[in-house]
């Protein structure tokens, strides 16, 4: 089991946020969760053998619109953990990520802090996805699979509060608890999934947190050259760097708790459009030439902040640098594996690309 240093901490939220693919939530609100966490006690990071084989894991998880910056406190976290074990009614011993991201990769560190129950280093996915399914390491294919999940997020002062525990087929509770996140004011804290340890260690993305970790200590020692930073990464994980330009145009819209639209990038050398669906699904140049599509990873750096930025913080005239990494040098779990969960993401871009 690891003990998380500060600097680890830091460097492995710098590192979700590359793996964040333009989702995960911003690196300055997992700074904030990562701080409290410190504050809290120590962390620790265990491998998946380390865990007993006679109990059970979960996947924590924030679901929402990124754009909506939705009300979602550690309070939320700690009361969806709690609601979970008790409706289990089993033993619990250890949390994962659904994913990784600048937020996402602390999902569960609060809830083990105060619990006392360990964050294993095998998210459910080893990059940000925006559907729930995606996270879900392939249970969906299992058709008598019945999902627990506990979803609790909003404000009791506004009288958005929800607290929701729920049990059904996946991808059915799935699109409910979405829902719930538009009437928690656009984010809830969710614990869902119990599954076994073998369970974890053929479908989950073993190890993404300690590939997080290297990253993110790539971008700490590289910081202030960001285009040098962002071509160590590439060459580190097996990618490119696409390009470096000025961010010339943008569509967002929220809807049914997604943030769904698309950039378009003035490189050195081509003109770039991204579309994104929470994260950046696909890349194209000027002559509709797609370079990348998900699960591929796109990944945009701040050029003036040397961080990498999402689709909800992405502004019109940000200088950037665009990477992207192949689907097979990056760690995935099986949810986004299945070529009938991946018809979602061309069905999305269909809808947003241009007639």
């Amino acid at each position: 089991m690891m003990k998380l240093s500060e600097k680890d901490v830091e460097a492995i939220i710098f590192g979700g946020g590359f793996f964040g693919g333009g989702g995960g939530g911003e690196i300055a609100e997992g700074v904030k969760i990562a701080q409290l966490v410190l504050s809290l006690g120590d962390l620790h990071i265990a491998s998946i053998d380390e865990v007993p084989e006679e109990c059970y894991i979960a996947t924590a998880s924030l679901i929402g619109a990124p754009s909506m910056r939705g009300y979602v406190k550690p309070y939320h976290m700690i009361r969806s953990a709690e609601l979970f074990i008790d409706a289990l009614g089993e033993e619990l011993c250890g949390f994962i990520s659904s994913e990784v991201g600048g937020l996402t990769v602390t999902n569960g560190w609060v809830q083990s802090v105060l619990l006392g129950i360990p964050v294993i280093d095998a998210p459910a996915d080893g990059r940000a996805h925006p559907s729930g399914v995606m996270g879900s390491m392939g249970l969906h294919k299992f058709r008598d699979y019945i999902s627990l999940q506990t979803a609790v997020g909003g404000s009791k002062e506004a009288g958005t509060y929800v607290e929701m525990v729920i049990r059904g087929g996946l991808q059915v509770v799935d699109r409910i608890v979405r829902e719930a996140s538009v009437r928690a004011e656009g984010m809830v804290a969710v614990t869902r999934n119990p599954v076994t340890k073998e369970y974890v260690k053929q479908n989950a993305a073993v190890g993404a947190l300690s590939l997080a970790l290297k990253v993110g200590y790539l971008m700490l020692e590289k910081k202030s050259n960001p285009i040098e930073m962002s071509e160590a990464i590439a060459d580190f994980l097996g990618g490119r760097v696409v390009d470096v330009g000025i961010v010339d145009d943008i569509r967002l819209e929220s809807k049914g708790g997604y943030d769904i639209g698309d950039v378009v990038i003035k490189g050195r050398n081509n003109i770039y459009r991204i579309i994104f669906w929470n994260e950046y699904m696909m890349i194209e140049d000027r002559n509709r030439d797609i370079l990348a599509l998900f699960p591929d990873l796109i990944t945009i750096i701040n050029i003036k902040t040397g961080i990498s930025i999402t689709s909800a913080e992405i502004r019109k005239g940000d200088e950037i640098v665009i990477v992207m990494i192949p689907k097979d040098r990056i760690l995935l779990g099986s949810g986004v594996k299945d070529p009938n969960i991946l018809k979602q993401v061309h069905e999305v871009i269909g809808m947003i690309s241009p007639k």
